[in-house]
């Protein structure tokens, strides 16, 4: 209940409808009967209108439909309305004299002492005072209820007609005097027990009526109105102190809203659903107990999870929960249990990596391990969770994760490659899932037992009988014999628990009376389903029922009953229903009639529940079959898009104190208030609306008015920081993936992955202006070519950061490493150095093979780690994709090859000893030709055969060489310089060909085969190239190559000697250099793409270098490796490059957005000039240089000066010298830190001054950034020292003492400096810029 009062009660002169109790108990009325044994027609007047059922527990008798017996009492249409009149009318006279008789009764038989007073009170009471009783009754202290009474003095004096207004009347008009003593006494009993909450009204009428006109009637419209805000604000407050005395309470919405309490609400609304969903649950006894048997049995070893699977429909989901409510008591006290049920929410599907670090950061919490910081990666989040299965094990804890309805996630993770193939002890996972679901096929694979796996069979008609008597005793039902056969056998043709719960709920309905043939019965599921749309929409309207399901259907979160019924009362299709037969009361305002849905959630009560999120009851399906149900039967693609629209137009408060038109029948066009509420982003300062931050995405995007999307949510700053404040950075980058499965836009992609990069800062920081500065640091170079939504993202920062109160520093340019960038994938998964690495563009897939004999696989199409293959004792020698199936051939140094399956991970094939174990491991190559693998390298050249046995061609022994393979032949090069052809036989074919001029002091030093022209290329020490085919030629050659290979094509040959790339063209018989790519650092490796366009190089220097093949120009240069880069691999528009000395893999793209230069980090010292129009720096990679660097292009202007080791100057370019001894009159590095402290120092002390004489914009347009003051409350400390109640921050530069201070709470930016916090933590600098994140 919300803190407060909860209950409102207004109480005028009228005491209220008192109807005929819809039900009395058989006992009660046969005595009333026997009461009015004199009077025949009574007697025969309620046998005629009452009619017991037996079904009822106790047997009751029932007020029979006003249609029962007048047919066309609510029938609306005109052409009825005289008959309709003619019937209400008898009604009327019938009801009051049923009240008579009944009345008179009970009033004999409380005097013969035959029944109670409250028992009599029942045939007198109104509605209003039940409605009174019901809510005081739940009012235990009197703080959580209002009464507020109206007096009205004088009123009896008036006429008939002026007192049916305000009091109650008989049928023929007059006072109905009874009803006046029953107010009287009502409101007696209010003043003596309720004092403290009765606020009384006294006012006199004018002409018979209220008028707000009168300044009397205004002033008690205003007085009640302000005492009864006043009242709720202090009940309210008081209530939050009690419960801020108690302990911390929850605020929804609030700043202070963390991933701790998120987390809190998600476990105990999976706790309390599971709870309900294994209530009443009868049968699985036998499943129950094996499951519980084999996590007893597999406790203190290692073990598998569990696979619970069947049917959709057949109970999984209350089996789990049942479950769990067993294993607690069987696993010790101190057993941490975690529990999610995915099946039972909403159709989105769940994203595995927000599921696992949910599941990982409740495992933390309650076994006392500390929590992951930052998991960007699908890998990363993997592995912490399989790590943290260990830890609690090693620990001691007992855990039992039960995750249900795992086909439920996204679609890329449903091959489970996060699910572990093995638990360590004392851990127990259970996972359930649809048998006919893409997930289990994959479990199948990957868990090879089958005492993992536990089907749930069909309910037998036995369990049905029990499960149906369960249920119905719970709400004082039964049945016949004979209808519970009926229900049964129907049950029995499909044994679906679902299948049942709706023939219950529909059984609920059937009196004693009903026969056989109008029970309704489905054969299955969907048939009882579509009976039950059938009657709602006979009984409520088509639109109606179709409308209200339809919105709950398509709520992301569901939807709290007052946007249920805001919602459609803005749509006018219901309203049109509604409103069909006879206009609204007032024609100026048009609502949906609350009492029409009561009377529909009432029918739906058995499908619908509440289910609380965000502090929030939502109503929500309680069967996800019900809801597939609606979507197919009422939300056809014209529909559904309407009432996304409307959706999406209630959460942005469009028709909030507007006007919508709406056509009724019988008028052209009526135009009304709906009278819908606001919906602004924030309630409060720091209480955000979370309702409208949780659906307003969601409809947008999927209603297609992605203008309003990217104008509203997506590129609006406010949106942005209040959606990460309270709900998570995670919680946007969710929706932005949502955007870019619809949307095909660039820029919501570079928003998404900047995100992406602020996210494991921005989580622990708080204030707006950390995010507003880092998306300006980032995104601010895109804002010129993307201005619709990144540039309006960065007006709306910096417009933002300029009026904030406290002083910031605003980035002017981009450097913090911006999104789009070339860097796409970072690989990791795999243990040990890559050593070879293979692709496959057709099955998108890349695999790797390290040092320490592990396979990875990874999926092309988005960087997720599909397997991970243990599959040697040694390093991987070579890796080979075979395209179609999508098999891998490994070898190993341990003298295994094995065949893979990539789609399964299992073992296709394994021969052992099919390369020398002994031999020290090299790079080998694989050759494929029909049934035949050739393994080989430059000695050796191993065979294996379509039957598995391997053969040694070649063993090096006698000094022979492997110059290649062309299709099943294996070219050998002898000492002598002759050149064999090997057959599979191993023995010659052909004539062997010696080579010209070969001596022994010539050794070959590399060769490359091309298949397509049946030739290799042999290089010799003495600068010759050999051409092998039928005949050989030799020409000179000028490269001794390291690097020997050929393209695709086979007609551009790559050579690659210390520092030079050298390509040549290959002709027939000949070939002509025509490039020479020289790198600052030895070449490893290199690459051209497919199109023969560009050539990728690996060096020494840890850079990858891309370059023009047409030109030779250097069109990008990729850095963030770690050790020299040993492969670099094409595939479509990417780029892979791997390394020896590293566990991963980087996948770049080749095709990315540039940001503009700027100065190099890691720079030792740097210094601007007073104008801030030049920048002076030492290189990191040249410490011997001092740069120049012009800060209104951007660009390096020159390579100024130059030091020596002494420290003496040179002069290198002249006129660059004479202009920064101009500028600079002392060039030594410490006079230019003086003068670039200096003049920083003295830019900080003016940036206000000059922002408010016009000249800040010109300062702006030069510097990197710039400061500004804030507010002029800024207090500038004078002493370094610790101060708890602010932050004072202390830039330095180099080893020089500081020079400037501020109190700040945010972000620093400055040249070349070190950023340090009153609170002795730093942070350091970010490659390039110096932008700094407080510690």
């Amino acid at each position: 209940m919300s803190a407060g009062p909860a209950f409102v009660a207004l109480l005028g002169n009228r005491y209220g409808h008192r109807p005929l109790p819809a039900g009395i108990p058989h006992k009660q009325f046969e005595l009333l009967v026997s009461k009015l044994a004199n009077k025949p027609d009574a007697v025969s007047l309620l046998t005629n209108w009452y009619m017991r059922d037996d079904n009822a527990v106790p047997p009751t008798y029932f007020l029979q439909p006003v249609t029962t017996h007048f047919l066309h009492y609510s029938d609306l249409r005109p052409e009825r309305a005289t008959q309709s009149d003619e019937e209400g009318a008898s009604w009327r006279v019938i009801e009051a004299s049923l009240l008579r008789q009944l009345r008179f009764a009970a009033g004999e038989a409380e005097a013969a002492g035959d029944i109670t007073a409250k028992e009599r009170s029942v045939f007198f009471t109104s509605v209003t005072e039940q409605e009174l009783e019901h809510g005081f009754e739940k009012d235990g202290d009197g703080t959580s209820a209002l009464l507020f009474i109206r007096e009205i003095p004088r009123l009896a004096r008036g006429g008939p007609r002026r007192l049916a207004r305000f009091m109650d009347a008989t049928g023929d008009g007059l006072l109905d005097a009874e009803a006046q003593g029953l107010l009287a006494g009502l409101k007696s009993r209010l003043y003596a027990s309720c004092k403290d909450m009765v606020n009384v009204h006294w006012v006199e009428l004018s002409r018979g009526a209220i008028e707000p006109r009168r300044k009397e009637h205004a002033q008690y419209l205003d007085a009640m109105s302000e005492q009864f805000v006043c009242q709720m604000k202090a009940r309210v407050m008081a209530a939050l102190q009690v419960l801020k005395e108690g302990g911390p309470r929850k605020v929804w919405g609030s700043m202070e809203d963390t991933k701790h309490g998120r987390l809190a609400e998600e476990v105990s609304r999976h706790l309390a659903l599971s709870g309900q969903m294994c209530r009443g649950l009868h049968g699985r006894e036998g499943l129950l107990a094996k499951l519980c048997l084999a996590m007893w049995e597999a406790t203190n070893v290692r073990h598998g999870p569990l696979v619970v699977h069947g049917a959709a429909g057949m109970g999984k989901t209350a089996l789990l929960c049942k479950l769990v409510q067993e294993m607690r008591t069987v696993l010790e006290a101190r057993a941490t249990v975690v529990v999610r049920l995915l099946g039972a929410r909403h159709l989105q599907r769940e994203d595995v990596d927000r599921l696992l670090l949910s599941v990982c950061l409740q495992i933390c919490l309650a076994c006392g391990l500390a929590p992951p910081t930052s998991l960007s990666t699908h890998q990363g989040t993997v592995s912490f969770f399989q790590e943290l299965l260990l830890s609690v094990s090693q620990q001691g804890d007992v855990l039992l994760v039960v995750l249900d309805g795992v086909d439920r996630l996204c679609e890329r993770h449903r091959a489970l490659c996060w699910l572990p193939q093995e638990l360590p002890p004392n851990v127990h996972l259970v996972v359930s899932m649809d048998t006919n679901s893409e997930a289990f096929a994959a479990a199948r694979l990957k868990l090879k037992s089958v005492e993992h796996f536990f089907q749930v069979e069909r309910l037998t008609r036995e369990d049905g009988r029990r499960i149906m008597e369960s249920q119905l005793s719970a709400c004082q039902r039964t049945l016949t014999p004979e209808q519970a056969g009926a229900a049964l056998q129907c049950f029995d043709s499909t044994g679906c628990p679902v299948h049942l719960r709706l023939i219950v709920s529909a059984a609920k309905r059937w009196m004693s009376s009903t026969p056989l043939t109008r029970l309704c019965l489905g054969a299955n599921a969907q048939e009882m389903m579509s009976e039950l749309f059938l009657m709602l929409e006979e009984k409520h309207g088509r639109e109606m029922v179709g409308g209200a399901l339809g919105y709950i259907a398509l709520a992301r979160e569901g939807l709290l009953e007052a946007e249920l019924r805001d919602i459609m009362s803005l749509d006018n299709d219901i309203i049109s229903e509604v409103y069909k037969f006879s206009l609204p009361q007032t024609p100026a305002l048009i609502r949906l009639p609350p009492l029409l849905w009561s009377r529909l959630q009432r029918d739906l009560e058995d499908h619908l529940e509440e289910r609380w999120t965000c502090g929030v009851a939502a109503i929500a399906f309680r069967e996800r079959c019900l809801l597939e149900a609606v979507s197919a039967r009422y939300l056809t693609t014209e529909r559904r898009g309407r009432s996304l629209t409307i959706m999406a137009e209630y959460f942005q408060g469009v028709w909030c104190g507007k006007l919508k038109p709406v056509a009724l029948p019988g008028l052209t066009l009526l135009v009304a208030d709906r009278k819908v509420p606001p919906q602004p982003l924030w309630f409060a300062p720091d209480l955000a609306n979370v309702r409208k931050l949780q659906e307003l995405p969601y409809h947008l995007l999927h209603a297609g008015l992605w203008e309003e999307l990217r104008r509203d949510v997506l590129g609006s700053a406010e949106w942005l920081f209040c959606k990460s404040a309270v709900m998570g950075v995670s919680s946007v980058i969710q929706d932005l993936d949502q955007c870019s499965l619809y949307m095909d836009c660039t820029e919501t992609r570079l928003l998404r992955d900047a995100l992406v990069l602020m996210e494991p800062g921005l989580d622990f920081l708080d204030g707006a202006s950390h995010l507003y500065t880092e998306l300006l640091a980032r995104l601010r170079h895109l804002a010129t070519p993307f201005p619709s939504l990144i540039g309006r993202l960065c007006s709306q920062c910096e417009e933002f950061l300029l009026t904030c109160s406290q002083p910031v520093l605003i980035p002017k340019c981009s450097f913090l490493p911006p999104p789009g960038g070339a860097l796409q994938h970072t690989l990791t998964g795999l243990r040990g150095g890559v050593v070879c690495v293979d692709v496959s563009v057709e099955a998108q897939l890349l695999v790797a093979g390290s040092d320490e004999g592990v396979v990875a696989v990874w999926s092309l199409a988005d960087g997720h780690l599909e397997r991970t293959l243990s599959a040697h004792t040694a390093a991987i020698l070579s890796l080979k994709l075979i395209q179609s199936p999508a098999h891998c051939l490994s070898l190993g140094a341990d003298g295994s090859l094995k065949r893979w399956s990539l789609t399964s991970g299992q073992q296709l094939l394994c021969v052992q000893e099919a390369w020398p174990v002994d031999h020290t491991p090299s790079p080998v190559r694989l050759h494929l030709c029909g049934q035949l693998i050739f393994a080989y390298n430059r000695t050796q050249v191993s065979m294996l055969t379509s039957d598995g046995v391997p053969t040694l061609l070649l063993a090096g022994h006698d000094g022979s060489l492997c110059l290649g393979i062309l299709e099943d032949s294996v070219m050998v090069l002898s000492d002598s310089g002759q050149v064999r052809i090997l057959g599979p036989g191993g023995g010659a074919s052909g004539v062997a060909i010696q080579l010209e001029d070969w001596g022994r002091t010539l050794t070959a030093i590399n060769s490359v085969t091309l298949p397509k022209r049946a030739k290799v290329f042999l290089v010799s020490s003495e600068g010759f190239l050999y051409q092998v085919s039928g005949k050989h030629s030799r020409v000179h050659f000028p490269v001794r190559p390291s690097l020997f290979s050929v393209t695709a094509d086979e007609k551009i040959l790559l050579a690659g000697s210390d520092v030079t790339l050298s390509l040549f063209n290959i002709h027939i018989d000949s070939i002509h250099s025509f490039l020479q790519l020289k790198h600052d650092a030895g070449v490893l490796c290199a690459c051209v793409s497919p199109d023969t366009r560009l050539i990728a190089t690996g060096a020494i220097d840890q850079l990858i270098r891309v370059w023009s093949v047409t030109t030779g120009a250097l069109l990008d240069v990729f850095c963030g490796s770690d050790a020299p880069i040993t492969r670099v691999l094409f595939y479509e528009r990417f780029l892979v490059s791997t390394c020896a000395a590293a566990s991963c893999l980087h996948v770049w793209a080749v095709n990315h957005h540039k940001p503009p230069a700027h100065i190099p980090a890691g720079s030792a010292h740097a210094a601007i000039t007073k104008d801030a129009e030049q920048v002076f720096y030492v290189s990191g990679h040249e410490p011997s240089q001092v740069v120049s660097w012009n800060n209104n292009t951007a660009l390096l202007q020159d390579r100024a000066l130059a030091l020596s080791s002494g420290g003496e100057r040179r002069s290198r370019s002249r006129s660059v010298s004479h202009q920064a001894a101009q500028q600079q009159p002392s060039s030594s590095p410490a006079a230019l830190l003086r003068r670039r402290r200096s003049s920083y120092k003295s830019s900080a002390q003016s940036a206000g001054a000059q922002r408010r004489d016009g000249r800040a914009e010109a300062q702006r347009s030069r510097l990197p950034f710039f400061f500004s003051p804030g507010a002029p409350q800024r207090r500038t400390p004078t002493t370094a020292h610790r101060r708890a109640d602010r932050r004072v921050v202390t830039c330095r530069c180099g080893t020089s003492r500081s020079f400037a201070r501020w109190r700040y709470s945010g972000l620093a930016v400055l040249l070349r400096g070190t950023l340090h916090f009153s609170n002795g933590t730093f942070s350091s600098l970010c490659p390039g810029a110096d932008m700094f994140h407080g510690g």
